[in-house]
Protein backbone atom coordinates (compact mmCIF):
# COMPACT_ATOMS: atom_id res chain seq x y z
CA UNK A 1 0.00 0.00 0.00
CA UNK A 2 1.56 3.27 -1.01
CA UNK A 3 1.79 5.79 1.52
CA UNK A 4 0.14 9.30 0.76
CA UNK A 5 1.36 12.67 -0.03
CA UNK A 6 0.50 16.02 1.03
CA UNK A 7 -0.42 17.29 -2.01
CA UNK A 8 -3.30 14.79 -1.57
CA UNK A 9 -4.72 16.76 1.21
CA UNK A 10 -6.89 19.95 0.36
CA UNK A 11 -3.30 22.35 1.07
CA UNK A 12 -2.85 25.63 -0.76
CA UNK A 13 -0.07 26.66 -2.38
CA UNK A 14 1.50 28.72 0.49
CA UNK A 15 1.88 25.81 2.28
CA UNK A 16 2.59 22.88 0.06
CA UNK A 17 5.35 24.99 -0.79
CA UNK A 18 6.29 25.56 2.86
CA UNK A 19 6.12 21.84 3.32
CA UNK A 20 8.28 20.89 0.59
CA UNK A 21 11.10 23.40 1.64
CA UNK A 22 11.23 21.39 5.02
CA UNK A 23 11.45 18.23 3.04
CA UNK A 24 8.10 16.23 4.09
CA UNK A 25 7.07 13.94 2.17
CA UNK A 26 4.16 11.70 3.12
CA UNK A 27 2.10 13.10 6.09
CA UNK A 28 1.67 10.85 9.23
CA UNK A 29 -1.55 8.54 10.13
CA UNK A 30 -2.50 11.71 12.83
CA UNK A 31 -1.67 14.59 10.18
CA UNK A 32 -3.91 12.40 7.61
CA UNK A 33 -6.85 12.06 10.02
CA UNK A 34 -6.67 15.33 11.90
CA UNK A 35 -6.66 17.51 8.63
CA UNK A 36 -9.98 16.45 7.11
CA UNK A 37 -11.65 16.04 10.40
CA UNK A 38 -10.52 19.41 11.61
CA UNK A 39 -11.39 21.00 8.04
CA UNK A 40 -14.71 19.36 8.25
CA UNK A 41 -15.36 21.60 11.54
CA UNK A 42 -15.62 18.89 13.96
CA UNK A 43 -14.21 19.23 17.57
CA UNK A 44 -11.25 16.71 17.78
CA UNK A 45 -9.82 15.00 20.30
CA UNK A 46 -6.31 13.58 19.21
CA UNK A 47 -4.55 10.52 21.41
CA UNK A 48 -0.91 10.37 20.18
CA UNK A 49 2.73 10.14 21.46
CA UNK A 50 5.28 12.41 21.13
CA UNK A 51 7.07 11.69 18.15
CA UNK A 52 3.60 11.40 15.51
CA UNK A 53 4.31 15.05 13.95
CA UNK A 54 1.18 15.76 16.50
CA UNK A 55 2.08 19.73 16.08
CA UNK A 56 1.62 19.78 12.40
CA UNK A 57 -1.27 17.89 12.67
CA UNK A 58 -3.06 20.55 13.94
CA UNK A 59 -1.07 23.64 12.78
CA UNK A 60 -1.59 22.48 8.95
CA UNK A 61 -5.79 22.51 9.28
CA UNK A 62 -5.55 26.02 11.17
CA UNK A 63 -3.51 27.62 9.17
CA UNK A 64 -5.15 26.15 5.96
CA UNK A 65 -8.40 27.98 7.47
CA UNK A 66 -7.07 31.08 8.07
CA UNK A 67 -8.77 34.13 6.66
CA UNK A 68 -7.24 37.46 5.82
CA UNK A 69 -8.74 39.93 8.70
CA UNK A 70 -7.75 44.06 8.49
CA UNK A 71 -8.17 44.24 12.47
CA UNK A 72 -5.14 41.70 13.03
CA UNK A 73 -7.38 40.16 15.98
CA UNK A 74 -6.22 36.67 16.76
CA UNK A 75 -8.42 33.51 14.58
CA UNK A 76 -6.39 30.42 16.92
CA UNK A 77 -5.35 30.28 20.16
CA UNK A 78 -2.30 27.33 21.11
CA UNK A 79 -2.30 26.29 24.63
CA UNK A 80 0.58 24.68 25.66
CA UNK A 81 1.94 23.80 29.52
CA UNK A 82 5.36 25.07 28.71
CA UNK A 83 6.79 28.41 27.89
CA UNK A 84 9.91 25.64 25.86
CA UNK A 85 6.72 24.19 23.71
CA UNK A 86 5.52 28.00 23.47
CA UNK A 87 8.46 29.16 21.71
CA UNK A 88 8.95 25.99 19.73
CA UNK A 89 5.44 25.68 18.40
CA UNK A 90 5.90 29.48 17.05
CA UNK A 91 9.03 27.99 15.15
CA UNK A 92 6.86 26.27 13.53
CA UNK A 93 4.60 28.01 12.42
CA UNK A 94 6.97 30.57 10.91
CA UNK A 95 7.95 27.68 9.10
CA UNK A 96 5.13 26.46 7.41
CA UNK A 97 3.68 30.15 7.32
CA UNK A 98 6.55 31.52 5.14
CA UNK A 99 4.86 32.33 1.91
CA UNK A 100 1.39 33.48 4.05
CA UNK A 101 1.24 36.92 5.59
CA UNK A 102 0.45 35.62 9.10
CA UNK A 103 1.82 36.98 12.52
CA UNK A 104 2.31 34.12 15.50
CA UNK A 105 2.67 35.65 18.68
CA UNK A 106 4.01 33.75 21.77
CA UNK A 107 3.11 34.63 25.60
CA UNK A 108 4.30 32.80 28.62
CA UNK A 109 5.08 33.50 32.72
CA UNK A 110 8.78 34.57 33.45
CA UNK A 111 8.97 36.93 30.74
CA UNK A 112 8.37 40.59 30.69
CA UNK A 113 4.31 41.31 30.20
CA UNK A 114 4.89 44.52 28.70
CA UNK A 115 6.43 43.49 25.54
CA UNK A 116 3.93 41.08 25.03
CA UNK A 117 1.39 43.29 25.17
CA UNK A 118 2.88 45.42 22.59
CA UNK A 119 3.29 42.57 20.51
CA UNK A 120 -0.49 41.77 21.10
CA UNK A 121 -1.08 45.53 20.40
CA UNK A 122 0.77 45.28 17.10
CA UNK A 123 -2.07 42.83 15.78
CA UNK A 124 -1.79 39.09 15.13
CA UNK A 125 -2.93 36.09 13.93
CA UNK A 126 -2.54 33.01 16.08
CA UNK A 127 -1.61 33.21 19.90
CA UNK A 128 0.20 30.83 21.54
CA UNK A 129 0.04 30.89 25.45
CA UNK A 130 1.10 28.98 28.54
CA UNK A 131 -2.40 29.00 31.10
CA UNK A 132 -1.46 31.30 33.43
CA UNK A 133 0.10 33.71 31.32
CA UNK A 134 -3.12 34.16 28.67
CA UNK A 135 -5.46 34.66 31.74
CA UNK A 136 -3.52 37.16 32.95
CA UNK A 137 -3.89 39.17 29.08
CA UNK A 138 -7.27 38.59 28.90
CA UNK A 139 -8.53 39.61 32.20
CA UNK A 140 -7.07 43.04 32.21
CA UNK A 141 -8.31 43.48 28.64
CA UNK A 142 -5.13 43.65 26.62
CA UNK A 143 -6.25 40.51 24.68
CA UNK A 144 -9.64 40.31 22.71
CA UNK A 145 -10.70 37.04 22.75
CA UNK A 146 -14.29 37.72 20.43
CA UNK A 147 -12.38 37.03 17.44
CA UNK A 148 -11.22 33.28 18.34
CA UNK A 149 -12.60 30.53 16.08
CA UNK A 150 -10.21 27.68 17.22
CA UNK A 151 -9.07 26.23 20.23
CA UNK A 152 -5.95 24.20 20.63
CA UNK A 153 -5.16 22.58 23.44
CA UNK A 154 -1.94 20.49 23.32
CA UNK A 155 -0.18 17.98 26.09
CA UNK A 156 -3.74 18.51 28.04
CA UNK A 157 -2.83 15.43 30.25
CA UNK A 158 0.66 17.17 31.13
CA UNK A 159 -1.43 20.44 31.75
CA UNK A 160 -4.20 18.71 34.31
CA UNK A 161 -1.22 16.64 36.41
CA UNK A 162 0.49 20.40 36.50
CA UNK A 163 -2.70 21.83 38.09
CA UNK A 164 -3.60 23.57 34.91
CA UNK A 165 -7.34 22.92 35.33
CA UNK A 166 -8.57 25.99 37.22
CA UNK A 167 -6.93 28.35 34.63
CA UNK A 168 -8.40 26.08 31.63
CA UNK A 169 -11.95 26.47 32.76
CA UNK A 170 -11.43 30.14 33.34
CA UNK A 171 -10.35 30.25 30.13
CA UNK A 172 -12.98 28.13 28.10
CA UNK A 173 -15.54 30.94 29.99
CA UNK A 174 -13.67 34.16 28.45
CA UNK A 175 -13.69 32.42 24.93
CA UNK A 176 -16.69 32.42 22.69
CA UNK A 177 -19.03 29.79 23.09
CA UNK A 178 -19.22 29.37 19.21
CA UNK A 179 -15.64 27.95 18.36
CA UNK A 180 -13.95 24.78 17.22
CA UNK A 181 -12.40 22.86 19.93
CA UNK A 182 -9.44 20.68 19.47
CA UNK A 183 -7.41 18.56 22.03
CA UNK A 184 -4.42 16.79 21.70
CA UNK A 185 -3.40 14.41 24.86
CA UNK A 186 -1.02 11.49 25.26
CA UNK A 187 -3.07 9.56 27.53
CA UNK A 188 -7.00 9.22 28.52
CA UNK A 189 -7.25 10.27 32.13
CA UNK A 190 -10.67 10.57 34.03
CA UNK A 191 -9.82 14.35 34.31
CA UNK A 192 -9.14 14.73 30.46
CA UNK A 193 -12.58 12.43 29.83
CA UNK A 194 -14.56 15.03 32.33
CA UNK A 195 -13.02 17.89 30.23
CA UNK A 196 -13.94 16.61 26.78
CA UNK A 197 -17.73 15.69 28.05
CA UNK A 198 -17.92 19.01 29.36
CA UNK A 199 -16.08 21.56 26.90
CA UNK A 200 -16.59 19.84 23.72
CA UNK A 201 -19.29 19.20 21.30
CA UNK A 202 -19.40 15.68 19.69
CA UNK A 203 -15.68 15.74 19.42
CA UNK A 204 -13.90 13.50 16.68
CA UNK A 205 -11.64 10.82 18.67
CA UNK A 206 -8.69 10.12 16.51
CA UNK A 207 -5.59 7.68 18.06
CA UNK A 208 -2.68 7.72 16.26
CA UNK A 209 -1.01 4.67 18.59
CA UNK A 210 -2.79 2.62 21.16
CA UNK A 211 -1.89 4.30 24.73
CA UNK A 212 1.71 3.41 25.92
CA UNK A 213 2.95 1.75 22.59
CA UNK A 214 6.14 2.91 21.88
CA UNK A 215 7.55 3.93 18.48
CA UNK A 216 8.84 1.49 16.14
CA UNK A 217 11.88 3.11 14.79
CA UNK A 218 13.34 3.73 18.37
CA UNK A 219 15.09 0.73 19.95
CA UNK A 220 15.02 0.01 23.26
CA UNK A 221 17.72 -1.52 26.08
CA UNK A 222 18.22 -1.85 29.66
CA UNK A 223 21.21 -2.15 32.01
CA UNK A 224 21.77 -3.52 35.48
CA UNK A 225 23.60 -1.76 37.08
CA UNK A 226 24.21 -2.38 41.03
CA UNK A 227 24.81 1.27 42.19
CA UNK A 228 25.23 4.82 41.53
CA UNK A 229 28.55 5.41 41.34
CA UNK A 230 28.83 2.24 38.57
CA UNK A 231 26.22 4.05 36.55
CA UNK A 232 28.44 7.36 36.41
CA UNK A 233 31.35 4.53 35.09
CA UNK A 234 29.22 3.42 32.69
CA UNK A 235 27.57 6.74 31.91
CA UNK A 236 31.34 7.87 30.93
CA UNK A 237 31.71 4.69 28.95
CA UNK A 238 28.56 5.09 26.52
CA UNK A 239 29.28 8.67 26.14
CA UNK A 240 32.59 7.99 25.31
CA UNK A 241 31.46 6.20 21.79
CA UNK A 242 31.67 7.18 18.47
CA UNK A 243 27.92 7.58 17.76
CA UNK A 244 27.05 9.23 20.35
CA UNK A 245 26.34 12.33 18.75
CA UNK A 246 23.58 14.29 20.49
CA UNK A 247 22.48 12.53 23.95
CA UNK A 248 19.17 13.42 25.50
CA UNK A 249 20.35 12.56 29.78
CA UNK A 250 17.17 12.21 31.90
CA UNK A 251 17.11 12.56 35.41
CA UNK A 252 14.48 12.48 37.93
CA UNK A 253 15.29 15.19 40.30
CA UNK A 254 16.64 18.89 39.90
CA UNK A 255 19.17 17.83 42.50
CA UNK A 256 20.41 14.63 40.86
CA UNK A 257 20.47 16.84 37.43
CA UNK A 258 22.60 19.25 39.12
CA UNK A 259 25.37 16.17 40.00
CA UNK A 260 25.30 15.28 36.72
CA UNK A 261 26.21 18.61 34.87
CA UNK A 262 29.18 18.62 37.87
CA UNK A 263 30.51 15.14 37.14
CA UNK A 264 30.05 15.83 33.01
CA UNK A 265 31.48 19.18 32.82
CA UNK A 266 34.26 17.46 34.49
CA UNK A 267 34.74 14.46 32.14
CA UNK A 268 33.72 16.35 28.71
CA UNK A 269 34.36 19.83 29.75
CA UNK A 270 31.65 22.36 27.98
CA UNK A 271 30.38 19.57 26.02
CA UNK A 272 26.94 19.82 28.27
CA UNK A 273 23.91 21.91 29.16
CA UNK A 274 21.28 21.44 31.56
CA UNK A 275 17.14 22.42 31.88
CA UNK A 276 15.09 22.11 34.82
CA UNK A 277 12.35 24.47 36.65
CA UNK A 278 14.76 26.26 38.89
CA UNK A 279 17.20 27.09 35.91
CA UNK A 280 16.65 30.62 34.63
CA UNK A 281 14.41 31.05 31.33
CA UNK A 282 17.26 32.05 29.46
CA UNK A 283 19.87 29.89 30.55
CA UNK A 284 16.80 26.90 29.80
CA UNK A 285 16.80 28.64 26.00
CA UNK A 286 20.45 28.75 25.52
CA UNK A 287 20.47 25.22 26.71
CA UNK A 288 18.19 24.03 24.21
CA UNK A 289 19.18 26.01 21.74
CA UNK A 290 22.86 24.54 21.87
CA UNK A 291 22.07 21.22 21.54
CA UNK A 292 19.77 22.18 19.08
CA UNK A 293 22.44 23.39 16.85
CA UNK A 294 25.32 20.64 17.68
CA UNK A 295 27.29 23.48 19.97
CA UNK A 296 26.88 21.07 22.47
CA UNK A 297 25.70 16.93 22.04
CA UNK A 298 24.63 16.48 25.47
CA UNK A 299 21.31 18.04 27.11
CA UNK A 300 20.15 16.99 30.35
CA UNK A 301 16.76 17.50 31.78
CA UNK A 302 14.00 16.22 33.89
CA UNK A 303 10.33 14.26 33.97
CA UNK A 304 8.34 17.94 34.24
CA UNK A 305 10.51 18.95 30.90
CA UNK A 306 9.80 16.10 28.84
CA UNK A 307 7.42 17.23 26.64
CA UNK A 308 8.94 20.69 26.48
CA UNK A 309 12.04 19.54 24.06
CA UNK A 310 11.08 19.05 20.23
CA UNK A 311 14.56 18.38 18.68
CA UNK A 312 14.85 16.48 15.77
CA UNK A 313 18.13 14.33 15.46
CA UNK A 314 18.30 13.36 19.07
CA UNK A 315 20.74 10.22 18.41
CA UNK A 316 20.08 8.25 21.96
CA UNK A 317 18.36 8.75 25.24
CA UNK A 318 19.72 7.86 28.34
CA UNK A 319 17.88 7.14 31.17
CA UNK A 320 19.95 7.67 34.49
CA UNK A 321 17.19 6.24 36.25
CA UNK A 322 13.82 5.07 36.10
CA UNK A 323 10.71 7.35 36.00
CA UNK A 324 8.32 6.97 38.63
CA UNK A 325 5.48 7.63 36.34
CA UNK A 326 5.35 4.62 33.52
CA UNK A 327 3.69 7.38 31.13
CA UNK A 328 7.00 9.26 31.97
CA UNK A 329 9.14 6.85 30.00
CA UNK A 330 7.48 6.76 27.30
CA UNK A 331 7.75 10.70 26.70
CA UNK A 332 11.56 10.36 27.82
CA UNK A 333 12.18 7.15 25.06
CA UNK A 334 9.65 9.54 22.64
CA UNK A 335 12.41 12.61 22.02
CA UNK A 336 14.78 10.29 19.75
CA UNK A 337 12.97 8.57 16.79
CA UNK A 338 11.52 11.28 15.16
CA UNK A 339 10.74 12.31 11.87
CA UNK A 340 10.98 8.70 10.87
CA UNK A 341 14.84 8.38 12.08
CA UNK A 342 15.89 5.78 13.83
CA UNK A 343 16.58 6.02 17.62
CA UNK A 344 18.33 4.27 20.98
CA UNK A 345 17.20 4.64 24.56
CA UNK A 346 19.36 3.10 27.18
CA UNK A 347 17.67 3.00 30.55
CA UNK A 348 20.04 2.29 33.49
CA UNK A 349 17.96 0.27 36.12
CA UNK A 350 18.88 -0.94 39.30
CA UNK A 351 17.74 -3.51 42.02
CA UNK A 352 14.84 -1.22 43.24
CA UNK A 353 13.68 -0.43 39.83
CA UNK A 354 12.71 -4.16 38.75
CA UNK A 355 9.08 -4.01 39.70
CA UNK A 356 8.58 -0.27 37.74
CA UNK A 357 10.75 -1.76 34.57
CA UNK A 358 7.99 -4.82 34.16
CA UNK A 359 5.01 -2.01 34.33
CA UNK A 360 6.39 -0.47 31.91
CA UNK A 361 6.30 -3.19 29.66
CA UNK A 362 3.32 -4.23 30.40
CA UNK A 363 1.93 -0.60 29.47
CA UNK A 364 3.87 -1.12 26.47
CA UNK A 365 3.04 -4.95 25.59
CA UNK A 366 6.60 -5.85 25.08
CA UNK A 367 10.03 -6.98 26.92
CA UNK A 368 12.72 -4.51 26.86
CA UNK A 369 16.27 -6.22 25.95
CA UNK A 370 18.67 -6.78 28.80
CA UNK A 371 22.36 -5.62 27.83
CA UNK A 372 25.08 -6.69 30.79
CA UNK A 373 27.59 -3.83 31.52
CA UNK A 374 30.24 -3.91 29.11
CA UNK A 375 33.42 -5.29 30.17
CA UNK A 376 35.23 -1.57 30.37
CA UNK A 377 33.31 -0.41 32.55
CA UNK A 378 34.40 -0.67 36.17
CA UNK A 379 31.90 -1.87 38.72
CA UNK A 380 32.36 -0.14 41.34
CA UNK A 381 32.19 -1.26 45.45
CA UNK A 382 32.03 2.62 46.95
CA UNK A 383 28.29 3.17 47.81
CA UNK A 384 26.26 6.40 48.56
CA UNK A 385 25.03 7.04 51.55
CA UNK A 386 21.78 6.53 50.29
CA UNK A 387 22.89 3.20 49.60
CA UNK A 388 24.88 2.02 52.73
CA UNK A 389 23.22 -0.40 54.74
CA UNK A 390 21.29 1.17 57.91
CA UNK A 391 22.63 -1.08 60.87
CA UNK A 392 22.53 -1.10 64.46
CA UNK A 393 25.63 -1.57 66.56
CA UNK A 394 25.52 -3.56 69.21
CA UNK A 395 25.96 -1.73 72.38
CA UNK A 396 24.70 1.71 70.82
CA UNK A 397 21.62 3.23 73.29
CA UNK A 398 18.55 4.16 71.19
CA UNK A 399 17.21 6.92 72.47
CA UNK A 400 13.42 6.39 73.20
CA UNK A 401 10.90 8.82 72.12
CA UNK A 402 9.26 10.91 75.34
CA UNK A 403 5.84 9.64 74.36
CA UNK A 404 6.41 6.03 74.18
CA UNK A 405 6.54 4.71 77.96
CA UNK A 406 9.11 2.67 79.71
CA UNK A 407 8.98 -0.84 80.67
CA UNK A 408 7.77 -0.51 84.33
CA UNK A 409 4.90 1.51 82.79
CA UNK A 410 1.79 0.30 84.48
CA UNK A 411 -1.79 0.32 84.43
CA UNK A 412 -2.96 3.12 87.30
CA UNK A 413 -4.41 2.31 90.26
CA UNK A 414 -8.56 3.64 89.82
CA UNK A 415 -7.84 6.66 92.93
CA UNK A 416 -4.82 8.04 90.71
CA UNK A 417 -7.09 8.56 87.68
CA UNK A 418 -8.04 11.75 87.50
CA UNK A 419 -10.54 12.77 85.30
CA UNK A 420 -11.28 16.44 84.32
CA UNK A 421 -15.12 17.42 84.66
CA UNK A 422 -15.76 20.84 84.76
CA UNK A 423 -17.60 22.21 88.21
CA UNK A 424 -19.75 24.84 88.60
CA UNK A 425 -19.04 27.69 91.59
CA UNK A 426 -22.03 26.29 93.25
CA UNK A 427 -20.94 22.60 93.14
CA UNK A 428 -17.43 23.32 94.52
CA UNK A 429 -18.92 24.73 97.32
CA UNK A 430 -21.03 22.05 98.42
CA UNK A 431 -18.71 19.52 98.32
CA UNK A 432 -16.54 21.75 100.18
CA UNK A 433 -18.94 22.60 102.95
CA UNK A 434 -21.78 20.11 102.45
CA UNK A 435 -23.98 22.71 101.95
CA UNK A 436 -24.74 25.42 99.02
CA UNK A 437 -22.66 29.05 99.43
CA UNK A 438 -25.76 31.09 100.23
CA UNK A 439 -25.63 35.06 98.78
CA UNK A 440 -25.06 38.09 101.31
Amino acid sequence: MSKSSFSDLNLNTPLLNAINDLGFEHPTPIQERAFSAMMAGNDVVGLAQTGTGKTIAYLLPCLRLWKFSKDKLPQTLILVPTRELVVQVVEEITKLATYMNITAVGVYGGANIRTQKDAIHKGLDILVATPGRLLDLALDGTLKTKTIKRLVIDEVDEMLSLGFRPQLERIFDVLPPKRQTLMFSATLSDDVDSMISTYFRAPIRIEAAPAGSPLDNISQTVIEVPNYNTKLNLLNHLLSQDNMDRVLLFAGSRKLADKLYEHLEAEFPTESGIIHSNKAQNTRFRAVENFAEGKQRILIATDILSRGIDITGVSHVINFDVPDVMENYIHRIGRTGRADAKGDAITFVMEKDAEMIESIEELMQMNIERLPIPEEVEISSVLTLDELPHINMPGSKVKKSKYEPGPAFHEKKDKNKKVNVRKTRAQQMREKYNKPRRKG
